[in-house]
């Protein structure tokens, strides 16, 4: 899919989730401390999420951040997934994360994030349901753990943080990095 599709994609998730769950978009609009109009906009695909709004939005309506990844597209082998066939969300804020594995549906899953010069996760420190690992592949990448020092990685730094660990991310230099994140 292009980027614009993929927008599209993320904001039909959304949307068709909190209507599922019989709430208003000022209903979570508050419960993710945003405004109605920048969720109206989400889910129009006229505005996209920071890391931080979709954890949230996860959070929020009691799914796992992974459930945004689920549009599947078809694939030559059931078990691999090629460049050409992963799913894609374009955050705000300089990130863009890919779908690396085939399921959402096993014990883990794995993103592929590259984040632009100055990208971040945002101010907000983001707490996900799900054990997460992540691997600096290319780059450097910051990481804020329970509102303590920066710890700055690099290129094959790896960390691991248990479920609903509060951190937030950035990478604070001019060139791109790139992590893979493995969550449950």
């Amino acid at each position: 899919m292009k980027m614009h599709e993929e927008v599209e994609a993320l904001a039909i998730l959304i949307h068709d989730l909190r209507k599922f769950k019989n709430l208003t978009l000022g209903e979570l609009a508050e419960r993710i401390n945003r405004s109605v109009g920048f969720l109206s906009q989400v889910e129009r695909g006229v505005s996209r999420p920071t890391v931080a709004d979709l954890t949230a939005i996860s959070e929020a309506l009691g799914v796992s951040t992974a459930y945004f990844y689920n549009l599947s597209k078809p694939r030559s082998v059931s078990w691999v997934t090629r460049p050409h066939e992963r799913r894609t969300l374009y955050l705000e804020s300089g990130i863009t994360d890919v779908l690396a594995s085939p399921t959402i549906g096993g014990a883990f899953s794995m993103l592929d994030s590259h984040l632009e010069p100055g990208a971040s996760s945002g101010e907000l420190y983001l707490t996900d349901r799900s054990e997460q690992g992540c691997f600096v592949l290319e780059g450097e990448l910051t990481v804020w753990l329970d509102h303590g020092d920066a710890v700055t990685l690099q290129a094959n730094d790896c960390f691991q943080l248990h479920p609903h660990a509060q951190f937030r991310y950035a990478n604070l230099t001019e060139k791109a990095t790139r992590v893979l994140w493995v969550f449950n």
